[in-house]
């Protein structure tokens, strides 16, 4: 793994870039192979494995000063593990991912759990049978609990939005406490306004399983996941530079293909509009004391608390430390982009850029931010490994690889659910 100035030598000369993915061929530029524009998760693994896989000479760029993505994470002033942008929690139903990323890291078995403030308590979201239990003092089994949630449910004659969903499986009063608030402070949206995504992934049970996942694999990287990251990226055909803009970038070097992860409008100069977020703000701080919380994740589903969660990362990561390190996560309608807004005139308008991205040759666009879905990170994982696997056959035969999109349907059962499906917490 390589700086830009490595390559550079004594500075690049400096060309308009095309919008074809091809930098125009003049002299005294570093070339590369493959222009890779965003170094999360879909950008390093198409990095690595280009570079491993095909001896691609790569570059991999990134406007943030470091590697991972959102799922950046080192240690703070106090020596303690923590996420930059809010817990990463990694699981899956996938060995073709497990296996891939098991070349980088070992791995410390976590479950992962949330409690919930509710009515004074802490008590498990997903709803289980101990949440019905403590907060409506009862003692009810599996089928008791089944039959109350049934007599609490309200029929809804066509579930569209995630009131609906809610509300059609569990009632008006359980929606109230737990769903409502939590959502309009997560989207600035009621949940009556938001696609029945939103909501129709989170499960209902009626036993005591108090895991906020139900997936075969449930583990985090040993080391964390920028140690997981430096041990991908290390190859010297992969030369990175973070802290740059890719169009300045582009413009310095030459290159045959671009990879594109970040947003999909930004690349088009936002032609149609700008595709909507919701974005996050971060208070971190270190308390004075070897525990805060009982699990992981605490969610704060009142409306009048301004926070939707605090993060206790100690459960997450295993570190023994005296102190303890927190997040506090607050919403907001401005900053970088998290979560693209479920509503059908938000999927219109990618549609829009979608067919932009399908008719721009030599140019792939991969990762949550390029196709404006919420993935899952193992989701990521697989559709970058997808369009390596078209890239490589298409590497075979002497042709180009095609698009995305159909490398996008190809991952669609390592989560489950259609690549085009919009998906949001």
């Amino acid at each position: 793994m390589r700086s830009l100035n490595d390559e550079a030598g004594n500075g690049p000369a400096v060309a308009s870039p095309s919008h074809d993915g091809r930098a125009p061929a003049h002299g005294g530029r570093a070339r590369f192979d493959y222009l890779i524009v965003g170094a999360g998760f879909a950008g390093s693994v198409l990095a690595e494995r280009l570079a491993r896989g095909l001896d691609k000479r790569v570059l991999l760029i990134d406007r943030r000063p470091h590697i991972g993505g959102n799922a950046y994470d080192h240690l703070n002033d106090d020596g303690l593990l923590i996420h930059r942008y809010g817990p990463h929690i990694f699981h899956t139903n996938s060995q073709q991912v497990v296996d891939y990323l098991s070349r980088f890291t070992g791995w410390r078995p976590y479950e992962h759990r949330v409690l919930a403030q509710a009515a004074g308590q802490l008590v498990p979201i997903p709803i289980n049978r101990t949440t019905v239990n403590r907060l409506y003092g009862l003692d009810l089994d599996e089928a008791g609990v089944a039959t109350f949630l049934k007599s609490k449910a309200e029929p809804v004659a066509e579930v569209r939005t995630s009131e609906d969903v809610v509300v059609g499986a569990v009632g008006r009063e359980l929606y109230e406490t737990f769903f409502r608030g939590y959502t309009r402070k997560q989207w600035g949206l009621d949940p009556s306004e938001l696609d029945r995504s939103v909501t129709a992934r989170v499960p209902t049970r009626t036993n005591d399983d108090d895991r906020y996942f139900g997936d075969k694999f449930q583990m985090m990287p040993l080391h964390g996941y920028t140690r997981m990251f430096e041990a991908m990226l290390d190859h010297p055909n992969i030369t990175l530079a973070l802290g740059s803009d890719h169009r300045t970038v582009a413009r310095e070097v030459r290159y045959d293909r671009l990879i594109f992860t970040g947003p999909v409008d930004e690349y088009f100069d936002f032609r149609f509009g700008r595709l909507p977020y919701r974005s996050l703000r971060f208070r971190h701080e270190t308390v004075d004391r070897e525990w805060f919380q009982p699990v992981g994740v605490v969610n704060y589903p009142a409306e009048e608390v301004a926070h939707t969660r605090i993060t206790e990362y100690k459960h997450l990561t295993g570190q023994s430390h005296p102190r303890t390190a927190l997040t506090y996560e607050y919403p907001s309608a401005e900053g970088d982009p998290y979560y693209p807004v479920p509503k059908p005139e938000n999927a219109a308008l990618y549609r829009q850029y979608q067919a932009l991205a399908d008719a721009t040759p030599g140019v792939h666009f991969v990762g949550r931010l390029a196709t404006y879905r919420y993935y899952n990170m193992d989701q990521v994982v697989g559709q970058a490994l997808a369009l390596y696997g078209r890239l490589a056959e298409a590497e075979a035969k002497g042709g180009t690889g095609g698009g995305t999109r159909a490398a996008a349907e190809r991952i669609a059962a390592i989560g489950g659910r259609s690549a085009t499906e919009p998906v949001a917490l």
